[in-house]
């Protein structure tokens, strides 16, 4: 089989549906232990993905970029199923959005730590640190669009 025959099937899914599908030369996923590049004829595999950024070498040798959030990602048998909470391309994130999430975020921890959050409103500190890391790795990513 020659080397022009080899590729791999990526699924890029979050919770809204299927982000993207294709045969690839390669897929790159930021794991917890760092990015690691899966090519065809991979060992079969199952790794925890953290927030980062999802790089994919298409079969006429483009790149795309993507900002992912915590996941998973399976290899097995030249097909590679990448499961996220959610994913955006790098060209259609809107920096103006992220930079508000951000905002909006921080303001509600502010909020807790004075102890003014209204009393028919919860924060929860996790999930607010969780909406500005992903938030800054989409702005992080929409600037090497």
């Amino acid at each position: 089989m020659g080397k022009d025959n080899l590729s791999l099937r990526l699924e890029l899914v979050s919770p809204h549906g299927l982000a993207y599908e294709d045969d690839v030369n390669m897929v790159i996923v930021p794991t917890a232990t760092g990015q690691m590049g899966i090519l065809p004829r991979h060992a079969p595999l199952v790794a925890e993905l953290v927030i980062g950024k999802l790089l994919v070498q298409t079969k006429d040798e483009k790149w795309f970029t993507f900002a992912v959030s915590d996941g998973f990602v399976k290899v097995q048998f030249d097909k590679v199923i990448v499961l996220v909470d959610s994913v955006e391309e790098a060209g259609a994130i809107d920096a103006e959005q992220a930079q508000q999430a951000i905002d909006d975020a921080q303001k509600r921890l502010d909020m807790l730590h004075q102890g003014t959050v209204p009393e028919d409103d919860e924060v929860d500190p996790f999930r607010e640190q969780l909406a500005i890391s992903r938030a800054k790795n989409r702005l992080k990513i929409a600037k090497t669009a």
